[in-house]
């Protein structure tokens, strides 16, 4: 079996071998590794089919915007877990995954019958094909969409592992743990004020912590080193809590946010026992920085989904972090400087490669490096297709017009085994957006930015628009400054040497000699959608984003359009002729990534789901064989058999010894609120049905609540008391909602 690992990083423990499965087969990585560097050092790149044409795919990411690599962990009936990104798990000793999507398996799949038949089942396809006829519907269509619909397999039995929630307060919260975090942990700390730096990878540094090019220095150390001894210097700050293998789920109002720490999904299955596996973090902070960084984007072009490709700076993280090249004869394919420094890493390596740059020219100090160390770059040129099936073999490059519109000459037909995809970078919005924050978009470069609009948050770095080095450490320091109300000298002096991209080319669909309608150019590559679907969608007469979102299922996946939206816009916009900053985005929701019910739940399971509460009069209850019912939370008296009396006979005794005696009624379980107040009277009238000013003190009198749309939402009996003093009483299940 070829291995793909071709050098050693501080990253990863060539000492502690790990043994895993997937589909089936053991393979070998190494403490360290992600299940996604594991495959690609084990030269497997075919990781599962997609959801609608079930084509090959193949990773394309190194990280939480993954599409394709989601896999089915576990094989036991309790323990398994559908959807887990490839790129997120961490590498341990007896892990079992398998593919998705594919059945008899991932090389051979029945369902890729659905790709020859594409032309059948476009977009929206299921709103027309399954109207008629109608008796068709319960016997025929719902059995085959409910056989085909969904991904991986659920747990058939309880959860047995252990979960758990956690309160806190802190003055500052930092959300990212690369260069701009790092620096506004550090700042915030050391004036005295309590901060939680948290970030989802095992280890601090984000993308910086293992770049090695001798163009990107701060104070004449390479940026990596620079910035692995501030990491170092934060960790002794004793107001400064560090969270790692942690998330931020979700950003709701006045600065509270949920985080999931995942404690033991990297550990072997043995010693996970009796450990809590994930913690969720209920977090109120009084400021909080987002330093979530930014995402590549792939490029829009014909079959660009082919195993085999993927995002250059990806190509980058598993080079120079796992160690792990992607190919040993790499195109990169870009519009933007990032690309050259992947291609550059790769030289150093001894992996061949060459540069597909639709731009005319370009000259910042990357690409003067790359052109110095003999690296071929084809300047002005697009790919146009690619070939292979279960991984990509050849691709064709043709040269662009001089307005970028068409393609001219002669095809150009180069083989490669891995083909990296650079389409600019687009800011990870999304907590900014969750909070309530509005959006800039600046033109430019075709992103948006936020809008600040808090004095309790603020975003830095590359999710605020700051690409290069210079401007993410400079605007970071003066912004958290201001943002703080600090004068934090430590970074004033830094000095800061990387490359200026100042050439800039964008186009959302690259341009083609075969007509889109015979193109496969796909912009949700879990869902299948393509540039033809969105263009349909706009023909059928849809304009809203939203509207365009759904009928296509564009960033509907599980990876919430993380790659695709932008792409969808931007096409959107180039179609209907209009500005794409005036088409808005589509609603970014929390989770950011996925959480597991368990870590929702936490410890409210089997006894602990429900508190039960019982009433003064419970014991007598039972010793008078009384039946329960379950009321809101209450164990309340139902009926008391006697002499083996079923529920009718003994509600016919009651009832009538009710009538010809006496009866007791304990209505201790019923909701009690107690309302005083100057405006107690009008608050009632204005929440129930009734006039309660009319009301005499020392009566009582049944009143009616309704919701919002006039339906009966709970009774009970309400006493004035005296003319600003209430107590109302509601029903036994309904008092939470009511109070």
């Amino acid at each position: 079996m070829p291995n793909y690992r071709i050098h050693k990083t501080e990253y990863i423990d060539e000492t502690k071998r790990v043994s895993f499965k997937y589909d089936g087969k053991t393979y070998f990585g190494y403490e360290g590794d992600t299940l996604a560097s594991a495959l690609l050092a084990n030269g497997i790149h075919l990781v599962g089919r997609s959801f609608k044409y079930h084509r090959p795919r193949g990773i394309v990411s190194c990280g939480a915007e993954e599409p394709n690599a989601i896999c089915q962990i576990g094989s036991k009936k309790d323990l398994t877990e559908p959807n887990v990104r490839a790129t997120e798990l961490e590498l341990y000793e007896g892990l079992e995954a398998s593919s998705q999507n594919c059945w008899p398996n991932v090389n051979f799949d029945i369902g890729g019958i659905n790709n020859f038949i594409s032309p059948l089942i476009p977009a929206g396809f299921y709103y027309k094909t399954f109207m008629w006829p109608k008796s068709f519907w319960k016997k025929v269509y719902e059995p085959l969409i409910r056989l085909s619909a969904g991904l991986g397999k659920s747990p058939t039995e309880p959860d047995p592992d252990i979960y758990d929630h956690k309160y806190v307060h802190y003055d500052v919260l930092v959300i990212g743990g690369g260069v701009s975090g790092i620096i506004a942990a550090k700042m915030a700390a050391k004036n005295n004020l309590k901060t939680l730096l948290v970030d989802d990878k095992k280890i601090l540094g984000g993308s910086t912590i293992y770049q090695n090019n001798e163009s990107i220095k701060i104070d004449d150390k390479l940026s990596s080193e620079w910035l692995k001894n501030e990491i170092q210097e934060i960790k002794k700050l004793s107001n400064l809590t560090i969270k790692t293998r942690t998330s931020i789920a979700a950003y709701h109002g006045y600065n509270f946010l949920l985080a999931k720490e995942n404690l033991t999904d990297h550990l072997p299955e043995e010693k996970k026992k009796n450990k809590i596996r994930q913690r969720l973090w209920k977090i109120r902070a009084k400021k909080v920085v987002i330093a979530t960084g930014s995402i590549e984007r792939p490029l829009v072009f014909n079959n660009n989904d082919r195993p085999g490709i993927l995002l250059s700076n990806s190509i980058n993280k598993y080079l120079d972090y796992y160690g792990v090249t992607c190919g040993e004869n790499i195109i990169l394919f870009t519009n933007n400087d990032s690309a050259y420094e992947t291609s550059i890493s790769l030289h150093k390596k001894g992996i061949k490669n060459i540069i597909v740059d639709l731009r005319k020219s370009a000259s910042s100090e990357l690409i003067k490096q790359a052109e110095s160390l003999g690296i071929k770059i084809y300047f002005n040129h697009v790919v146009t297709n690619t070939f292979g099936y279960r991984k990509i073999n050849s691709l064709e490059i043709m040269k662009l017009s001089e307005d970028g519109n068409t393609t001219v000459g002669n095809k150009i037909r180069l083989s490669c085994d891995c083909l990296g995809m650079s389409g600019g970078w687009t800011p990870m919005v999304h907590m900014h957006t969750q909070s309530g924050g509005k959006l800039d978009f600046r033109d430019e470069d075709q992103v948006f930015l936020p809008k600040e609009n808090s004095e309790d948050q603020i975003s830095v770095g590359s999710c605020n628009g700051d690409f290069d080095l210079e401007n993410i450490i400079d605007k970071t320091v003066n912004k958290i400054n201001k943002f703080l109300d600090i004068d934090n000298q430590d970074y004033q002096d830094t000095n800061i040497i990387c490359s200026k991209e100042n050439d800039k080319r964008n186009i959302w669909l690259l341009p083609n000699k075969i007509p889109l309608g015979k193109t496969k150019c796909f912009i949700d590559f879990q869902n299948d959608s393509t540039a033809k679907d969105i263009k349909l969608a706009l023909k059928e007469g849809f304009r809203s984003i939203e509207h365009v979102k759904r009928y296509t299922t564009t960033g509907m996946a599980t990876d919430q359009g993380k790659l695709s939206n932008m792409h969808a816009l931007g096409i959107i916009a180039d179609t209907a002729g209009v500005k794409m900053g005036t088409l808005g985005t589509t609603t970014f929701r929390p989770p950011f990534t996925p959480l597991t019910f368990g870590t929702l739940v936490g410890r409210n399971v089997g006894k602990f789901f429900e508190v039960v509460r019982k009433t003064s009069m419970h014991e007598w209850h039972v010793e008078n064989n009384a039946e329960f019912e379950n009321v809101g939370q209450w164990k309340r008296p139902w009926y008391y058999p006697k002499n083996g009396e079923n529920m009718y006979d003994a509600v016919q005794r009651e009832s009538k010894a009710a009538r010809d005696s006496a009866g007791i009624l304990d209505a201790s379980t019923l909701g009690k609120i107690d309302i005083q107040g100057t405006d107690a009277s009008e608050f009632l009238n204005r929440v129930y049905t009734n006039a309660w000013s009319k009301l005499a003190i020392g009566k009582c009198k049944y009143g009616l609540m309704l919701n919002e749309d006039g339906m009966v939402y709970d009774d009970g009996v309400t006493t004035k008391i005296s003319e600003n003093h209430y107590l109302m009483t509601t029903t036994t299940g309904g008092g939470p909602q009511m109070y």
